[in-house]
């Protein structure tokens, strides 16, 4: 995994945690001091040996890395093209979240903290994240709106089993987030021994640019499978869900530069675009900051948060990741988008189709094979990021099952 945590290119973050215009590290001054160590030893420490050997090591043992480069045949056939899957669901929790745990947990230790916090709203993160302090025996809090905890009372569960303390987010909409602001308040309030495991490519710099690189082992890998599957490295497309966009950003990494490899991402329209419930941040957002981030996110004219609404509990986020506001403005990535209806129908399809049950978030990606033409002999890659054990209720509440 050395050649991915050594590129720069001009999607990468500059220095200053700046993808374009997009970026950066806007934090309250109680923070700087601990944001600042992290900026100047992220990549350093990711570069050590011993990092990268123990980092490797718990991919391959403990996640189960390499996830499968499915040929998805019944799939192909229905819209004519090749499709794979790229099976980030059968990752340990369920995942691609643990991707980046793993590293920071790791990350985390050799700064010597002694305490974790997280964020979460589909719950993934915050599974994936108690789960690697329960490896390696740190002390872990988890903060999830209200609502999300609700819905995703299965992941809750784990959280707990796992060891850690979930705190529910009371505040604004009691969701994501809401959960990511408890999470920095926490932090402000014991920034000495406390890292902040940030679970997607937003918030302050380093975070877009160091989640970005522990998930890039996604694309790392697809370029080697891909050509024991095709002969080629370079899919036609690369298909991936976004809300803050991790998932998505490891799946681009090492195409960034590649302009005949298209990426799709794909954002969630809720109940509609114009319905005012709704995620879709390249469509409705504007510039402003979040989170410590210069992005595009979803606000009044007068700069109040709006509200974001999906069905999936990971990606009514009311902004999106930097670098992805970078790939949508500099037009590097289409941006596309699934309703609530559109993203349901494609993860049952999926199921009667493939035999594999998608995570909402993941379904919104799929949604989009009917709204896209492919040549037959194109080459379709879709992130499957998670797996939909986590989602059963929602899926049984839709379709009545």
């Amino acid at each position: 995994m050395n050649e991915n945590f050594k590129m720069k290119t001009s999607y990468q973050a500059d220095k200053n945690g700046y993808y374009g215009e997009f970026g950066g590290s806007f934090v309250p001054e109680m923070l700087y001091p601990n944001v600042e160590e992290l900026q100047n030893k992220y990549l350093e420490i990711m570069n050590e040996e011993s990092f990268k050997k123990e980092f490797n090591s718990l991919l391959k043992d403990y996640v189960g890395r390499p996830s499968p480069l499915y040929f998805a045949k019944r799939l192909s056939e229905k819209y004519n093209t090749k499709i794979y899957l790229k099976r980030e669901d059968l990752n340990h929790t369920g995942a691609h979240k643990i991707n980046n745990t793993i590293g920071q947990i790791l990350m985390a230790k050799r700064l010597g903290k002694k305490k974790i916090i997280a964020e979460t709203g589909a719950g993934q993160h915050g599974v994936a994240t108690a789960t690697v302090c329960a490896l390696a025996g740190i002390e872990c809090t988890v903060y999830m709106g209200e609502i999300d905890i609700a819905r995703q009372a299965p992941n809750v569960a784990r959280m707990k089993m796992l060891g850690a303390t979930v705190v529910p987010a009371k505040s604004g909409s009691r969701t994501l987030k809401d959960a990511t602001n408890e999470a920095i308040r926490a932090w402000i309030n014991d920034p000495v021994d406390v890292h902040y495991i940030i679970g997607s490519v937003v918030g302050f710099h380093p975070y877009p640019d160091m989640v970005a690189r522990f998930q890039s082992v996604i694309s790392e890998e697809i370029k080697w499978q891909l050509k024991e599957h095709e002969g080629t490295e370079n899919p036609d497309y690369i298909i991936a869900c976004v809300g803050g966009g991790s998932n998505a950003a490891g799946a681009y990494y090492h195409y960034l530069d590649n302009d005949n490899v298209k990426l799709i991402a794909v954002e969630a329209a809720g109940k509609g675009i114009d319905s005012g419930e709704s995620a879709a941040t390249s469509v409705l957002g504007r510039e402003g900051i979040i989170h410590g981030s210069k992005t595009l996110l979803m606000q009044t004219d007068d700069g109040q948060i709006i509200e974001p609404y999906s069905i999936s509990a990971g990606l009514d986020y009311p902004g999106v990741g930097p670098q992805h506001a970078h790939l949508f403005k500099s037009g590097r990535a289409e941006f596309l988008n699934a309703t609530d209806d559109e993203a349901m129908q494609a993860g049952l399809e999926l199921c009667k189709l493939e035999g594999i049950i998608p995570a909402i978030e993941s379904a919104h990606a799929l949604a989009i094979l009917t709204k896209m033409e492919f040549k037959t002999e194109d080459i379709v890659i879709i992130n499957l990021s998670g797996r939909g054990d986590k989602d059963l209720n929602t899926y049984i509440d839709y379709f009545k099952l």
